[in-house]
């Protein structure tokens, strides 16, 4: 669609009313725009902020018109949007990213494939489409992940396999869905590159993020990654190639594994990614306004880091017996920013908020860090 920049308070859409969408709709308002989320949830965390909330499914007529109708451009918080309802509002309206972008990013099969054929290392892998499909035991890609190629996220979809016969279980465990079986790799460490890109093709590169995970969910981030200039270099090369390749607009994440000192892509997200939330605090632009000025044909803001940050999870199992977590020590700390989502009720392993430490030298804000995650409980 037309690449003229739209203006407040133009209305804007937004696919999906989680976390994400919660800041991007922030940053809408303060921005001066106004945003319509579509989201089946009715206590969804950005629909309860949103100006209108469309609560429906994503493929539902009657939603995608209104949207069509109402909204001048739109954009999404996760890839298990479908690409059809990308392809559809698309025909009137603005869409970014792009569905196949969408489409390429939310299966992996098609994201393995397509990072592989960029020229861009990725860690061994093979299709499983039938059992048969499985390697023997002698191949050298055990041990492995066995990952379903759709819905899986934060750890869910996925199982660990040690030979032939446990991927075989796990796959009928998958109800024979098709999945990548993956080459488990000795990790150095984890990085991310969370990067904007307009639609002129110019890109704003976060600085490398150094992750951490705990039961398949990101747990904690250091920025500046400590990692050698070299591969932090080659980290926001390789993430622009791929920005590049998909030929897309919109924020970016793309995760990689350090493996043996090599630098191997593991998967993109096309959204803004969990890894970035410390840029709400710690950079001139964030990731959540970066979205949107990608989607409204605005120049891209400055995506400088000006303190040191450390992002730390805050998942539902810190409310113990039900029972609210110690704000009060982590509100003691001024170096410390805490956001809380608004989920209405706390899970295990669900996401219900993050914290990020800021400060000028890099050890005393993970020192800080690591206080407050004992303060509040997190194992």
């Amino acid at each position: 669609m037309s690449s003229h920049i739209i203006l407040p308070p133009a209305m804007l859409g937004m696919l999906g009313g989680g976390q994400l969408g919660r800041f991007f709709v922030i940053a809408a308002h303060e921005m001066g725009y106004r945003v319509t989320v579509l989201d089946p949830d009715k206590n969804s965390p950005a629909g309860k902020i949103a100006d209108v909330h469309l609560c429906a499914d994503y493929d539902d007529a009657a939603a995608l018109k209104t949207m069509a109708e109402t909204c001048q451009a739109i954009t999404t918080e996760f890839e298990n949007v479908p690409a059809s309802t990308l392809e559809n509002l698309a025909q009137t309206r603005t869409v970014r990213p792009s569905a196949k972008a969408v489409s390429i990013a939310q299966h992996r099969v098609l994201e393995k494939q397509f990072i592989r054929d960029a020229g861009i290392p990725v860690a061994p892998f093979v299709v499983v489409n039938a059992a048969s499909d499985l390697p023997a035991d002698a191949d050298a890609i055990y041990p492995a992940i066995l990952k379903v190629a759709r819905f899986g996220y934060d750890g869910k979809g996925q199982a660990r396999v040690a030979d032939k016969a446990q991927a075989q279980t796990a796959f009928e465990a998958f109800k024979g869905e098709q999945c990548v079986l993956e080459k488990m790799l000795s990790l150095d460490y984890e990085v991310s590159v969370v990067l904007a890109r307009d639609a002129q093709g110019n890109v704003a590169a976060y600085p490398l993020a150094e992750n951490s995970h705990l039961n398949g969910i990101l747990d904690v981030s250091i920025v500046p990654a400590r990692a050698p200039k070299a591969i932090q270099d080659q980290a926001r090369q390789l993430a622009i190639k791929i920005a590049e390749k998909l030929e897309y607009v919109g924020v970016l994440a793309v995760e990689f594994f350090v493996s043996n000192g090599e630098l191997l892509a593991n998967e993109m997200a096309p959204r803004p990614h969990n890894s970035g939330h410390y840029t709400i605090d710690s950079n001139v632009t964030n990731q959540f306004e970066q979205q949107l000025r990608a989607l409204v044909g605005l120049p891209l803001g400055d995506s400088r880091l000006h303190s040191q940050a450390v992002m730390v999870n805050i998942l539902g199992d810190v409310w113990k017996n039900g029972t609210e977590p110690a704000w009060d020590k982590i509100f003691a700390r001024p170096e410390l920013k805490l956001h809380l989502y608004g989920k209405h009720e706390p899970r295990p392993g669900r996401k219900m908020g993050h914290y990020t430490v800021i400060g000028a030298d890099q050890e005393t804000v993970i020192v800080n860090a690591i206080k407050a995650r004992e303060e509040l409980g997190i194992g």
